[in-house]
């Protein structure tokens, strides 16, 4: 690369894009990389405030700001993702699928460290539909040093920096009520038709419905009864509180499900309980919270369980960094800090 007045560049080519900007109107490449400038480009060129110009020089050993961008992305990219068109040195990523997108944190974090390198993503876990903006990646000056992106490329190896885990298609749910006050007719049911439009939001039906007492052994079996009918994804509403009545988390523990926790680092939600059967298959028992709050825990974590993704203990307790709603008077979530990480 080289540095020459723009009105001797007739017959240069151009190393990188030159962008003209019509205030209120627009913001794009004038000239394109690879642009070989003529004598009617020079009047543009100087409008722009474009008196030098860069112009290429070929160097084995040093790669252009786009050249760069593609071995990024090549680095970030995997299924279910597509490339945007390189402009002015940046490839951007979208999803093709809708899912859950994720992130390896501490390896993007130390690309990022390495000078003239960055990269941008959502955070990671967020639910993304096909055609959102996944990341974005290119280098900070125009051109460096091969081995710059050879040092990248063996920090952050043969695994993608970045996932997308579609959703699983055509999933059904069951549900058991708990609650006296439910069971005998004293109040009606609050909690289910929430919790069925919080499903369908991502293409899941409700398709099995018991409602029980208090009693840990009536509980034991309305689950029994539910999953004996093949769904796959098992919900619990009502007494998962600590007072006396509240029975559902033992139910749940003695129905069979391996407990991952029962208490997480998030407001609303800090009683939710989430366990999985031996068959793989998730069960969530959840607190009042997600009845009346606009964004609970059960918002965080059910769009994971709809991907198939296997959620820890671990998964839940680093959720306390982001994990307090404030409770907004205009609720702008997911597009907020809520959940995330």
């Amino acid at each position: 690369m080289k540095l020459i007045d723009t009105k001797d560049a007739v017959g240069q080519v151009l190393c990188h894009d030159l962008t003209r900007i019509v205030p209120g109107e627009s913001k794009d490449a004038q000239f394109r990389k690879g642009h070989v400038v003529t004598e009617d480009d020079i009047p543009m060129l100087l409008s722009m405030g474009k008196d030098h110009l860069y112009v290429w020089e070929v160097d084995e050993n040093t790669l252009h700001e786009n050249e760069a961008a593609s071995l990024l992305a090549q680095l970030c990219e995997s299924a279910n993702m597509r490339r945007g068109e390189v402009k002015e040195g940046k490839i951007e990523l979208f999803a093709t699928e809708d899912g859950v997108f994720t992130v390896d944190v501490p390896r993007l974090d130390a690309l990022n460290d390495m000078p003239d390198i960055m990269v941008a993503t959502r955070h990671t876990n967020s639910p993304v539909k096909a055609g959102d903006k996944l990341g974005g990646m290119r280098i900070i000056p125009l051109l460096i040093d091969r081995r710059r992106i050879e040092e990248a490329q063996a920090l952050v190896g043969s695994e993608p920096l970045m996932k997308l885990t579609p959703f699983r298609k055509n999933l059904k749910a069951g549900i058991v009520v708990t609650g006296n006050e439910v069971f005998h007719g004293r109040i009606n049911d609050k909690f289910t038709p929430v919790v069925e439009r919080k499903l369908a939001a991502f293409g899941v039906s409700l398709s099995e419905r018991r409602v029980s007492d208090d009693s840990v052994e009536h509980i034991i079996s309305a689950i029994a009864e539910v999953r004996a009918c093949g769904v796959d994804i098992v919900l619990c509403t009502g007494g998962m509180s600590v007072d006396p009545d509240d029975r559902t988390p033992a139910a749940i523990r003695d129905s069979g499900a391996d407990i991952v926790t029962y208490g997480a680092p998030v407001l609303p939600g800090a009683m939710f309980l989430l366990g999985y059967y031996d068959d793989g298959t998730p069960v969530m028992g959840l607190p009042g919270c997600v009845m009346y709050a606009r964004a609970s825990i059960f918002d965080i974590v059910l769009p994971r369980v709809v991907a198939g993704m296997r959620v820890s203990r671990k998964d839940l307790t680093r959720l306390g960094n982001g994990g307090l709603c404030l409770q907004c008077e205009v609720c702008t979530y997911p597009n907020c800090g809520f959940g995330k990480e």
